[in-house]
């Protein structure tokens, strides 16, 4: 199983960006997904997650500036990010399970977002 985010940089204070993460190697739409991010000196966070049934959840952090979602005939995970600030600064990472009751198993290399 591979995830392979893109779609990092920087961006400017009320700007956004788009994390694009494509998978291979498994039954993609049968994945429940998500978001994690890590800064410097800060434990890994979740940010948002989509279950097989599109159902989306948020941290509180970006709740109403962040969208996630998936296209499952390009086996791709998006997350729109908008209204970007400092404190979204981080490396961000994508990650998979098979169930959605049991822990991330697969995770991608991460992408680098610098909010200025």
């Amino acid at each position: 199983v591979q995830l392979v985010e893109s779609g990092g940089g920087s961006g400017q204070a009320g700007g956004s960006l788009r994390l694009s993460c494509i998978a291979s190697g498994y039954t993609y739409s049968s994945c429940c997904m998500g978001w994690f991010r890590q800064s410097p000196g800060k434990e890994r966070e979740g940010v948002a997650a989509i279950d097989t049934d599109g159902s989306t959840s948020y941290a509180d952090s970006v709740k109403g500036r962040f969208t996630i979602s998936k296209d499952n005939g390009k086996k791709t995970l998006y997350l729109q990010m908008s209204s970007l600030n400092a404190e979204d600064t981080a490396m961000y990472y994508c990650a998979a399970r098979r169930s959605c009751y049991d822990a991330y198993e697969y995770w991608g290399q991460g992408t680098q977002v610098t909010v200025s």
